[in-house]
C-alpha cells in the first residue's frame, strides 16, 4: 500500500520534513516513489509546500493519508488566503 507520510531530514536537533509517497513497508527514511513537498517547522512563520496536483493523483490511486500530512494540510488550508476568481 502506498502512503503520504513525513520523512524526517536535516542535522540532529534541527530537522525538517519531506513529504513522500512511499511503500508503507518502507522505513521511515527509507526509500521513496516521489517527493510531493517539504515541511520546516523550525522557521517562523513555519514552511510547508505541498505539490497539490500529485498529492490529489496518489490519493485518486488509493494512497492512504498519514495523520500528521492531513493535519499539515487541514491547517495550510486554514491559513491560506482566500482565492480569487477573475472573469
Amino acid at each position: 500500500m502506498v502512503k503520504v507520510r513525513l520523512t524526517r531530514m536535516g542535522a540532529k536537533k534541527a530537522p525538517f520534513y519531506r513529504v513522500v509517497a512511499t511503500d508503507s513497508r518502507n522505513r521511515r527514511d527509507g526509500r521513496f516513489i516521489e517527493i510531493l513537498g517539504y515541511y520546516d517547522p523550525a522557521k517562523q512563520p513555519e514552511i510547508l509546500h505541498i505539490k497539490h496536483d500529485r498529492l490529489e493523483y496518489w490519493k485518486s490511486v488509493g494512497a492512504q493519508v498519514s495523520d500528521s500530512v492531513a493535519s499539515l494540510i487541514k491547517r495550510a488550508r486554514r491559513h491560506a488566503p482566500p482565492v480569487t476568481v477573475e472573469e
